[in-house]
């Protein structure tokens, strides 16, 4: 195996002509600087150098591994360059685990706005539902975990982890367009909308969205259409449903809300449904307080709080998530 500091050598030498003056460039003895030709012969088999008089001659072979010696020596300055910039947290992957509606609406913008401000960043993106993506960033096979607070969750005091808060939504119900709360709040919306009303637009707005209300326990005995058992948003409708005084009936599961939402258009049921994540359609109405909430939240180790890539990459996640 050729050994690259002889190739340096070796083209110091073609450069300045003598034994000595590559000696001097390279802050070598010339006794070391012919001592590392010598065992660059050697490496490559065959004489690279003839003497003449107190001068040398780079021979054929020398030649041909010089036209190679430039570009390894080029390609070994830039994995020089690269990795110093990998160790001051200029460059490097960073790997992101989220589920699909984060993936959706924080990730990817702050994947478009991260190529811009940090083109050494590369990221990587994995969809991870439910626990998955804290599980997979104790384990070390994520970076950052975007993931949703619920009673499954580590603890906040949890010293393996570093916990950045980045939105809450509530949630609202998903009704089928024949649902009594659906036809009811429709025609309140439009009695308090109606001509002859003393109301301001304003005044009529807000009535019609205090009509829109209704109570979580009014869904009590209607079939539901629930996440599957370990997302954590099945978690958060159950402790809400808890809370109101009932347990839901649970037909039908989906962790996709697109599907739930065609589900419940279709009579199957009745659902809550994040906010932000309410496919366009979808007959929905606001629920009373207490509102459950989805609480999402980004983890990191401990041991990677502090790198600038990933510091980087939470910063731009916190700002796209402020804007939801």
């Amino acid at each position: 195996m050729i050994e690259v500091r002889r190739l340096r050598v070796l083209r110091a030498l073609a450069d300045h002509g003598t034994v000595t003056a590559a000696a001097e460039v390279l802050h070598l003895t010339p006794s070391a600087v012919s001592q590392q030709l010598a065992a660059l012969e050697s490496e490559v088999g065959q004489e690279l150098l003839e003497r003449r008089g107190r001068r040398v001659a780079i021979t054929s072979a020398g030649r041909l591994l010089l036209a190679h010696t430039d570009t390894i020596l080029t390609e070994v300055e830039r994995a020089e360059d690269a990795m110093r910039l990998h160790a001051n947290g200029v460059v490097g992957e960073v790997r992101i685990t989220a589920f699909s509606t984060a993936i959706s609406l924080l990730v990817a913008p702050a994947l478009a706005r991260l190529r811009e401000t940090s083109p050494g960043l590369d990221l990587v993106i994995r969809d991870a539902e439910g626990h998955q993506g804290i599980t997979q960033l104790l384990d070390g096979d994520a970076d950052i975990a975007i993931a949703v607070e619920h009673r499954g969750s580590p603890r906040p005091d949890d010293h393996r982890l570093v916990r950045i808060p980045l939105y809450a939504e509530p949630f609202v119900a998903v009704l089928p367009p024949t649902h009594p709360a659906a036809t009811a709040a429709t025609g309140a919306t439009a009695a308090a909308s109606s001509p002859g009303t003393a109301s301001t637009p304003s005044t009529a707005s807000t009535g019609a969205a205090a009509a829109d209300q209704i109570e979580l326990t009014v869904l009590a005995g209607d079939d539901w259409v629930m996440p599957s058992p370990g997302n954590p948003i099945r978690d958060v409708v159950l402790l809400a449903c808890e809370q109101a005084g009932f347990e839901p009936r649970v037909v039908h599961q989906s962790d996709d809300f697109h599907a739930v939402a065609a589900l419940v258009a279709a009579g199957g049921g009745v659902s809550l449904v994040p906010r932000l994540a309410v496919p366009a359609l979808a007959v929905t109405r606001p629920l009373t307080e207490p509102v459950p909430t989805r609480r999402v939240y980004a983890a990191v180790r401990q041991s990677r709080a502090d790198h600038p890539l990933v510091t980087a990459t939470l910063a731009v996640l916190t700002e796209v998530a402020e804007k939801l």
